[in-house]
């Protein structure tokens, strides 16, 4: 599922192929779904003959900003991706919208399961749901006192915390797990029994995730050997992390959470 680090390597790329360009074209799906709360055929009246100005994300949300509102925003859920090519013969499988821009550059997004979305919104930031997101790790990580007082008034297990987009918007699973194993702490802790030096240490190695997989383009060829993710997939028998400390699999929060009880003790 893409996260913060994919969704924002998403936006830059499609930025940079599109920015200042005008969209001649737009190509829809008849799909219920995936199209919420608006017709197809009205997402391209609104995107036809407009300059992008620009991409913004906020978390998982991410949407082009037009020279005229309302301005189309994706939420990739699962499997959902933005696509930059040339030619028709590369539009991507299971496509929901392609833009056609004036030099001949296309942009598909796809949605093999349909657990992502499109929306119109006149101000993304202001309007559900991107307004009812919490912190983005990225942009507007609160200082460590907030940070603290935050995180310390909740009762839920500190990896629900964590996955809650009120709370911190962009964070999924990969990236929970990763912070409470470079933190050192159990992901079934409830949140308000934690010292602030442990809170301290989450926000810490929150910030240090995101912006190195940032950083490397979401490329997870490039994260740090030592990291939990390369290990945590499959909820393999015997797995062991980069240092051959077993790995325990279970459910915290509603989602498969891996962690390492040498590392994270109870």
């Amino acid at each position: 599922m893409p996260e913060l680090p994919e969704v924002e390597t998403a936006r830059r790329e499609v930025e940079q192929a599109a920015k200042g360009k005008v969209i001649r074209r737009v190509f829809t799906v008849d799909d219920a779904i995936v199209y919420d709360g608006v017709a197809p055929r009205a997402v391209a009246r609104a995107l036809t003959d407009r300059k992008i100005t620009g991409l913004e994300r906020r978390g998982k949300h991410l949407w082009v900003m037009l020279d005229r509102r309302p301005w189309p925003m994706f939420h990739f859920g699962m499997t959902g991706w933005l696509h930059v090519y040339r030619q028709e013969a590369e539009r991507p499988r299971f496509w929901k919208i392609e833009l056609v821009l004036d030099d001949g550059t296309r942009i598909g997004f796809r949605d093999p399961r349909r657990l992502g979305r499109i929306r119109l919104r006149h101000d993304p930031r202001t309007e559900p749901p991107v307004s009812l997101l919490g912190f983005d790790p990225l942009h507007d990580l609160p200082g460590p006192a907030v940070f603290i007082k935050e995180f310390s008034r909740r009762k839920a297990p500190v990896k629900a915390v964590l996955l809650d987009q009120s709370f911190s918007a962009g964070v999924g699973n990969w990236i929970a797990d990763e912070v409470l194993y470079q933190s050192g702490i159990d992901p079934r802790r409830r949140s308000d029994t934690l010292r602030p030096a442990d809170v301290r240490r989450v926000r810490s190695k929150l910030t240090a995730i995101v912006k190195h997989a940032v950083h490397v383009g979401a490329d997870d060829s490039k994260f740090p050997r030592t990291w939990l993710f390369h290990y945590r997939w499959g909820k393999t028998k015997g797995a062991t992390d980069g240092r051959g400390r077993a790995i325990r699999f279970g459910t915290v929060g509603g989602r498969t959470t891996a962690w390492v009880p040498d590392v994270q003790p109870e």
